[in-house]
């Protein structure tokens, strides 16, 4: 039986919480995913990998808050915001998007702004 959507994103944040990428790659990407963000246009568990470098150089120790998880069919939405107080940084207004297919994440866009906790400007 093929998992819902909201299955699919609540194993993906339950990976994600546990610091379990390559798990969250095997269990919930589909290999040709496609990902949008500001970082650009990305492909497969590579571009799955790149993107979460990139978070993780933000708050290095995976403190997340998720906010609320919305579903409908195969298309899903995350708000969520992180911090880390280790290098004063904090990520607000976080939002990503997905679709699910067959269970498995076949496109995600990411979204979320960061800043200084101690009013430094964001490099």
């Amino acid at each position: 039986m093929t998992r819902t959507t909201e299955q699919v994103l609540r194993d993906h944040l339950r990976c994600r919480k546990d610091g379990d990428l390559e798990g969250d790659l095997r269990a919930n990407y589909h290999p040709q995913v496609r990902l949008l963000s500001a970082e650009g246009i990305h492909h497969g568990h590579d571009g799955v990998r790149y993107l979460a470098g990139i978070l993780r150089s933000y708050v290095p120790d995976g403190d997340y808050r998720y906010r609320q998880v919305l579903t409908d069919g195969e298309v899903g939405m995350l708000v969520w915001s992180g911090r880390c107080t280790a290098n004063d940084t904090a990520l607000h207004d976080g939002v990503d998007s997905y679709v699910v297919r067959d269970g498995l994440l076949v496109a995600q866009t990411i979204h979320y702004s960061s800043f200084h906790l101690d009013g430094r400007p964001d490099a």
